[in-house]
């Protein structure tokens, strides 16, 4: 419970996916003092204060009150729906704001960069995964968007997180789904756990005049909810799926299926997204991800974690489904991921430029600098002999794949490892040093369960 008393309260409009209707009671931008008192210092090694136990007065942020949509306010009592929601922030010049001795956001900087755009600390209701969103989903913010925010549990701010902004998980531009009208370009969600405040930061890269950030620029804030409202998914692929003959493994050659916890046993939303599966003809290339992010989530939040990637991806970004095709939390447990069938060469929306022919396969947290462990190894390793193998694939193989555009031109060939890293098809550093050196053990690995 919050003993702030004397933020100001903002009134102004909620945007609920193209409707807008007035809010009351809603979430409170916090003065630059308030938040200071609140977190401390929010630099590495400096520990935050404890909340105030006393009323903080209210300031000006800069931000005018009619200038602001925030979302309604939270339900009494702290309650949450059941099935999740989306809370979205446009975000606003910071140039003018007013910056107070020991404002964490300002800290160490002499003023805000010309040109930069962000949301003050502002109070909202829980949130536990968040991304930055803008209207050209082709567009690539240049400059840096970073996030705090302050975690339910503890009452202090984190350090300032960078967020990626690269278009490198995306519909490839040659398929219907990066047609769909509403699909906007976006950061990779990031997972903060629960959290109920905000601050953000996108600052363009220094120039004269400094190059124009993209239209649209604003804030999602996701709670994945407990999964119990959600409409459940649909058990099994459409009629399209059912009748697809896939051909044997050429040399009969395969893996056996290892487990994959359904959609559903990580609550799924049924209702989110459109539109039937789309399939390709094969499964040529498995692309290995990691999510990223500083806040690893834990074992037992992966089915949260999903929930919100999943709702981040279809209500934010404007997707048909989850783009990755499977997901592997550090415990080496294997999710299904898009809809149409686990055994199927499901189109998904992970490798811009690459997405056809492929299986995308995100491994939960972040792997930059240390492998994630024998556990996800394993699973991947698995993972990619049976799905491979279904298709007549060697795992320690190789083939040359053609890009549909993206970092590679449309038309350009590339030479691929049939289980590759993210960054092999696009410019990123997905799925970080640690994991991408797990990849050749993986191929190994995989190579053995299929008996070669």
């Amino acid at each position: 419970m919050h003993t702030f008393r004397a933020f100001r309260t903002f009134r102004g409009r909620v945007h609920v996916h193209g409707r807008s209707r007035a809010s009351r009671g809603a979430p409170r931008a916090l003065p630059a003092c308030a938040a200071a008192l609140t977190a401390g210092l929010l630099l590495p090694g400096v520990v935050a204060a404890a909340p105030a136990t006393t009323p903080v007065p209210a300031a000006d942020t800069g931000v005018p009150a009619a200038d602001t949509e925030v979302p309604a306010a939270a339900p009494a009592g702290g309650a949450r729906p059941a099935a999740g929601g989306v809370q979205s922030f446009p975000l606003l010049p910071l140039d003018a704001a007013p910056r107070a001795a020991g404002d964490p956001a300002t800290t160490g900087q002499s003023e805000v960069p010309p040109g930069t755009r962000g949301l003050p600390a502002t109070e909202t209701r829980p949130f536990a995964l968040l991304g930055v969103l803008w209207e050209d989903p082709a567009a690539e913010p240049p400059g840096t968007v970073r996030v705090m925010t302050r975690a339910v549990a503890t009452g202090q701010w984190s350090a300032w997180q960078d967020l990626d902004p690269r278009p490198a998980h995306a519909p490839d531009a040659d398929s219907a789904e990066a047609g769909d009208a509403g699909v906007r370009g976006g950061t990779a969600p990031l997972w903060t756990g629960f959290a109920d405040a905000v601050r953000v930061r996108v600052v363009p890269h220094a120039g004269d005049p400094a190059p124009a950030l993209p239209a649209g620029l604003r804030l999602e804030l996701i709670d994945p909810g407990d999964g119990s409202g959600a409409t459940p998914p649909a058990t099994e692929p459409g009629p399209a799926a059912e009748h697809r003959e896939r051909p044997a493994a050429a040399d009969g050659r395969g893996a056996p299926r290892p487990p994959v916890t359904s959609r559903a046993g990580w609550g799924a939303d049924g209702s989110l997204g459109g539109g039937d599966p789309v399939y390709t003809d094969s499964v040529k290339t498995v692309f290995v991800h990691h999510t990223a992010g500083s806040n690893a989530p834990t074992c037992a939040e992966t089915p949260a974690v999903l929930r919100g990637i999943h709702r981040y991806h279809v209500q934010s970004q404007g997707w048909r489904d989850i783009g990755y095709n499977f997901l592997v939390d550090t415990c080496g447990t294997i999710y299904e991921g898009r809809a149409g069938g686990v055994a199927e060469p499901v189109r998904g929306a992970h490798t811009l430029g690459f997405n056809h022919n492929s299986m995308g396969v995100a491994v939960l947290g972040s792997h930059d600098a240390t492998s994630p462990g024998p556990a996800v190894r394993e699973a991947l390793a698995a993972l990619a002999a049976w799905k491979l193998g279904l298709y007549g694939g060697d795992p320690l193989g190789s083939r040359n794949r053609t890009s549909g555009g993206g970092t590679h031109p449309a038309g350009t060939t590339l030479r691929m490892e049939n289980i590759s890293g993210h960054r092999d098809g696009t410019a990123t550093g997905c799925p970080g040093d640690g994991l991408y050196g797990d990849l050749p053990a993986v191929r190994e690995a995989a190579a053995r369960a299929q008996g070669r």
